[in-house]
């Protein structure tokens, strides 16, 4: 079996671990999960890491569950907050559950028959059977509040150093948290709880709540975690200028996706090629080497954008996003153009300056000169479009036109769309209405 901490190790993904992690996983195949929040109906990019490492847990020989919840997601994890988080309805909740397990199936096969095959569950269906006398007798007499005071998460929402002070409806959740590993320990066997640093605190209750609440006191289980990745300059990763990068193409295009990684900082690229990819080490040592001897190639950033795109999406999808961020930036033909669906078309061009022309004037054909005058104002006045016109320097739908030429709905774009051009960088969109 591939050695499941190392592989982290060398990728940069080991933060904390507790004694004996090591040595559990070396004995043979180990059970461990991960939890994932449902506070949207998907996932975005900061879940990739988790997702990852679950995917190198299952290569690694070892069989991973995948915890949507449902339960938790109700009350909200304090951890890294600095404010209570609204409470979602029970739709909502049952929304969002359902559409990160249909995500999370894309990455793993929980179909699958193997011995190590990938589980998934929801925290809902064993914490619904729990009256709250119940719960605060059997889990809450298992744990001390000055254990539980004892967090970095609930100190500095307590002391005032993050919000308002705490809830006890999030001062619970360590508890909750760590009866979920509990449970996953007895019925599934599970030695281990991965997530990120700053889980630490509720996983390690669940290491405690796991040893206190067998009689014998001799149960074990594990903790690990991996560092909350960050760019180079401090800011927060995972955001684009238009918020979250989300892992399902309605909330964020492929092709938006893929700019997000190809666009990484040089800074960021050596690390996050280690982290988002499952290539091997000298295949990246190889890539790392080559980038530095010429960085204006951005071979990094390539290779990181093209196998995150790839296994988030698909290559089909990869190859139509290269295709659409060529038609903005090389040297892309009218049939290209044609080729991209109309979201794409926005995205690509997203920004540009618009106008609307009627369906009856293209049906009717448009003069070139009124079409970049008239009926779009892309340029100033018919004196101007006709210098640009003789200087060769005018392109509808990239394709290089003269003065006698008429736009037709042979050029529509979707049947919506013709984009026009001056020069290299200036575009302008006319949408038929």
């Amino acid at each position: 079996m591939k050695n499941f901490v190392e592989e982290l190790k060398w990728r940069g993904m080991v933060h904390d671990i507790m004694p004996g992690t090591e040595g559990q996983l070396s004995k043979g195949m180990t059970t461990a999960y991960i939890g994932f929040d449902p506070t949207s109906d998907s996932l975005h990019i900061g879940s990739l890491v988790p997702i990852i490492i679950l995917v190198h847990l299952h290569k690694c020989g070892h069989k991973p569950i995948a915890l949507v919840g449902g339960a938790t997601g109700m009350i909200g994890d304090p951890s890294g907050k600095s404010d209570e988080r609204n409470l979602l309805d029970e739709a909502a909740l049952k929304k969002n559950v359902a559409g990160i397990k249909k995500l999370l199936s894309r990455f793993l096969d929980f179909e699958s028959t193997a011995d190590n095959a990938p589980v998934l569950v929801n925290n809902y269906d064993w914490m619904k059977e729990f009256s709250f006398i119940g719960f605060v007798r059997d889990v809450g007499k298992r744990i001390t509040v000055n254990y539980m005071m004892a967090k970095d998460s609930v100190k500095k929402r307590i002391s005032g150093e993050a919000g308002n002070g705490m809830s006890f409806t999030e001062f619970t959740y360590q508890l909750i948290q760590g009866y979920d590993f509990y449970h996953l320990h007895k019925e599934y066997n599970c030695m281990l709880q991965l997530g990120g640093s700053d889980q630490w605190g509720n996983i390690t209750t669940g290491t405690e709540l796991i040893r206190r609440m067998n009689d014998e006191g001799e149960k074990e289980a594990f903790a690990m975690t991996c560092p909350l990745i960050t760019k180079a300059d401090g800011s927060k990763f995972g955001k684009s200028e238009g918020g979250n990068v989300w892992l399902t193409a309605d909330k964020t295009s492929v092709y938006k996706f893929y700019q997000f990684w190809v666009n990484t900082a040089d800074a960021d690229a050596e690390r996050y090629i280690k982290i988002f990819t499952f290539l091997p080490k000298e295949e990246i040592d190889t890539l790392i080497e080559e980038h530095r001897q010429a960085p204006h190639l951005r071979l990094l950033q390539k290779k990181l954008a093209e196998e995150v795109t790839v296994f988030v999406h698909s290559r089909e999808d990869f190859e139509n996003a290269v295709k659409a961020s060529g038609i903005l930036f090389g040297n892309s033909s009218s049939a290209d153009l044609k080729q991209l669906d109309e979201a794409t078309f926005l995205d690509v061009f997203e920004g540009v300056p618009q106008a609307g022309v009627s369906l009856g004037a293209i049906e009717a054909g448009v003069n070139i000169v009124d079409a970049l005058v008239a009926e779009s104002g892309f340029l100033p006045s018919n004196g101007e479009a006709r210098r640009a016109l003789k200087e060769n320097s005018i392109a509808v739908n990239r394709e290089k036109v003269t003065e006698d030429y008429t736009v037709t709905t042979s050029d529509l774009i979707n049947n919506r769309f013709i984009l026009l051009q001056r020069g290299k960088k200036n575009y302008f969109v006319i949408k038929v209405k």
